[in-house]
């Protein structure tokens, strides 16, 4: 029991080993954020395609975003996930009310992400910035890629807050049990900075192409 506590592996069948049955469960979530990535893929592909087709557009939409949001958001992510990476370490160490407020703290940020997102949509769509339906005009595009990409990575930020306020719900009530199925804490975790990894890569592409 000793090694799966360092591990932070309870053994299930049909596994014969805590090491083999590790590697399972790390694969498995490494073939989902593949999924995950080639979905955000193609609209960062998109994104990098209309920038280069369509410099002047992308940039004169560009400008109108707010970039003081945008960067406020990715300071307030990547703070996000050092607490995760927090939780994940104390969960091996066995601290259940660590893991506890690490994964709490994560969610409140990422609820302050989602609070800063929503005041900026308001005020894109005060200042006339919003999603265009049937009109070919290239500075459109961007936009109609900017409110898709964001939305999509909210509403996988969302899910992110639920799985961890899950986790830290059953490690808080001993259901989940540290370090022994510290497992868990990782696994939601790599889900939360496969998240996070997402808007770094949104932000420069979305705010950062201007003059």
């Amino acid at each position: 029991m000793s090694g799966g506590a360092s591990k932070g592996v309870t053994l299930v069948e049909p596994f014969a080993r805590r090491d083999q049955q590790r590697e399972a469960d790390f694969l498995g979530m490494y073939l989902f954020l593949a999924s995950e990535v080639m979905l955000f893929g193609a609209i960062f592909a998109l994104l990098f395609a209309d920038r280069i087709l369509h410099p002047g557009a992308a940039e004169q939409a560009a400008v109108r975003l707010k970039m003081w949001i945008g960067a406020a958001n990715t300071a307030v992510l990547l703070t996000s996930s050092l607490f995760v990476a927090l939780a994940a370490a104390t969960a091996k160490a066995g601290r259940k009310r660590a893991v506890t407020g690490w994964l709490v703290a994560a969610v409140v940020l990422g609820l302050v992400f989602l609070a800063l997102k929503g005041f900026e949509y308001h005020e894109d769509f005060a200042e006339g910035v919003r999603p265009v339906i049937g009109r070919a005009v290239a500075s459109s595009l961007f936009i109609n890629l900017y409110f898709t990409a964001t939305v999509l990575h909210a509403v996988h930020l969302t899910v992110g807050m639920g799985l961890l306020s899950w986790v830290a719900a059953r490690v808080a009530g001993a259901r989940t049990r540290v370090p022994n199925q510290a497992i868990v804490v990782e696994m939601s975790g790599l889900y939360w900075h496969f998240v996070d990894v997402v808007w770094v890569f949104l932000f420069p592409l979305l705010y950062l192409p201007r003059r």
